[in-house]
């Protein structure tokens, strides 16, 4: 598996921890959805300007957000196993993880999740797709023993 990371913010350092927390998470969404061992996905950390550029280019919606996926689609991909991209907006991390009461590595582990199941099709659009996307986050989360 191929992590290529980008930091395009300066708020917050991104250290050899943050990348290894990342890194653990997005391996273990794949190992739990059984998939191949050889996948690629870029990680961006950004602020709140850069995602909300993004977001109202990408999706219309022209507000900050905590993250972003973009999947490739098969008809771009090259090779079988690039997933796509995640932007993680670094504030928003650290905002929400002192809304919920938790460490900002729970949070980067909790987005980083949550967008590596959005690369792999799952969605929460609908109550049904919600329920199953929020059991295979707390599965994940359950098996990383990141609570706090």
């Amino acid at each position: 598996m191929k992590i290529y990371f980008d930091n395009r913010q300066d708020f917050l350092d991104i250290t050899d921890e943050t990348l290894n927390i990342v890194t653990k998470t997005v391996e273990k969404v794949l190992e739990l959805e059984n998939f191949d061992d050889d996948a690629e996905v870029s990680v961006s950390f950004v602020g709140d300007e850069e995602i909300q550029e993004l977001n109202r280019d990408f999706r219309g919606v022209d507000s900050s957000t905590d993250v972003l996926s973009f999947p490739i689609d098969d008809e771009f991909k090259i090779c079988g196993n690039i997933l796509g991209d995640v932007i993680i907006n670094m504030k928003r991390v650290m905002k929400q993880a002192k809304e919920f009461g938790h460490s900002n590595e729970r949070e980067l582990s909790y987005l980083t999740c949550h967008s590596i199941l959005h690369l792999l099709g799952y969605d929460h659009i609908d109550e049904d797709d919600k329920k199953i996307m929020r059991e295979k986050e707390k599965n994940v989360m359950s098996e990383l023993k990141i609570f706090k």
